[in-house]
């Protein structure tokens, strides 16, 4: 086994999971805002916030996909050591990890059913930026309106009309993560 596939989980696993679980739910509660995860040194392509997140959401009872560059042998073996997370397709994903254009189109994703909402994916999106400008949110968690670099504002607008079904987004770039639940409305 290479020693890539060994390394790059967290130092820590108790206290750095717990940080980073931390970060994570309150990028949910609080749409729009960005936090920093650290702890977490994954294989190429990915960027240490998208390896923050696979430790902290991704067991062996979450099928991920992986789309574009992040579906490699490296990356795999490493998701597949640190989490044992079983890769699929993305029609029976929990979650799905790659950028905006790899993990079109949104219609391949679960969005739940009307008896079992949560049962949809949720979306890592690898950007190139992640800023606190652009389209801006609405809805539970945020106080009045809150601004976020989106890659397609149409798509999350589609997406927020579904609720409560839909799909969920987090945002990563190098250690900063944002996220997009599908209750957010943007306008």
């Amino acid at each position: 086994m290479q020693a890539q596939t060994l390394e790059g989980g967290f130092a820590h696993a108790a206290t750095d999971a717990a940080h980073a679980f931390r970060g994570v739910m309150e990028a949910m509660a609080r749409p729009g805002t960005i936090q920093t995860l650290m702890g977490a040194n994954p294989p190429a392509p990915l960027s240490e916030a998208a390896g923050v997140t696979l430790l902290t959401l991704c067991d062996t009872e979450t099928p991920l996909y992986l789309a574009g560059d992040a579906d490699c042998d490296a990356v795999r073996t490493w998701v597949a050591f640190h989490t044992g997370a079983p890769i699929t397709g993305p029609s029976h994903c929990m979650f799905a990890l790659g950028t905006w254009e790899a993990l079109g189109p949104l219609a391949a994703y679960p969005i739940g059913t009307s008896e079992y909402p949560d049962r949809s994916a949720t979306l890592i999106v690898e950007c190139a930026d992640l800023a606190a400008g652009g389209a801006t949110l609405t809805g539970p968690g945020i106080r009045d309106t809150a601004s976020l670099s989106l890659p397609d504002t149409r798509a999350f607008q589609d997406n927020a009309a579904l609720f409560p079904l839909g799909l969920d987004f987090i945002f990563t770039s190098g250690n900063r993560i944002a996220a997009l639940p599908r209750s957010t409305r943007v306008l």
